[in-house]
């Protein structure tokens, strides 16, 4: 769910490598090939696995995404995490779980909370990740208007206390 790379671009002026996106529409696709020619392109999240990633040479430290929010929206049907799009958590999970990163950062509507945020949380928590989440608006950052998402970071739970001197 790398879109057209809001979280590689964070990422990259972090000082990070970006060695892989993931993003199955076209447009995004070539947005992503243009920006961040150094990353292989995976373009559909259920094709894509920790054999596969490793036969590529590439080791996951981080993985992030924006998974689709139609099913969550208040926009929406409210179908949550049992809709088709946005049930794709459930692929992004899967990926977390053969990959175990150091760090997940995940990102969707406000409207998770009530829709699907306890099965995300707990989703991460039966694979031995704690996770801390908050409600950020788009204005809080200079945009000129409110649009509010949350933002899950997730972290091995023998990392509790990283960086606290705990």
């Amino acid at each position: 769910f790398s879109g057209i790379g809001g979280f590689e671009l964070g990422f990259r002026r972090a000082g990070f490598d970006i060695a892989a996106v993931c993003e199955i529409e076209p447009y995004a696709q070539a947005v992503l090939r243009k920006h961040f020619p150094e990353a292989r392109l995976y373009g559909d999240i259920k094709e894509l696995t920790h054999e596969r990633l490793q036969r590529d040479g590439i080791r996951a430290d981080i993985v992030t995404g924006g998974f689709p929010c139609q099913d969550i929206s208040l926009a929406g049907k409210g179908a949550g995490l049992g809709g088709e799009r946005s049930g794709l958590w459930f692929e992004m999970h899967r990926v977390i779980a053969e990959t175990r990163p150091r760090w997940v950062v995940a990102e969707n509507v406000a409207a998770l909370r009530s829709r699907g945020l306890d099965q995300v949380l707990g989703s991460l928590a039966a694979l031995g990740y704690d996770a801390e989440w908050h409600c950020i608006p788009a204005s809080a950052v200079g945009a000129p208007h409110r649009r509010d998402r949350i933002w899950i970071v997730a972290y091995p739970s023998e990392l509790h206390g990283y960086g606290s001197g705990v």
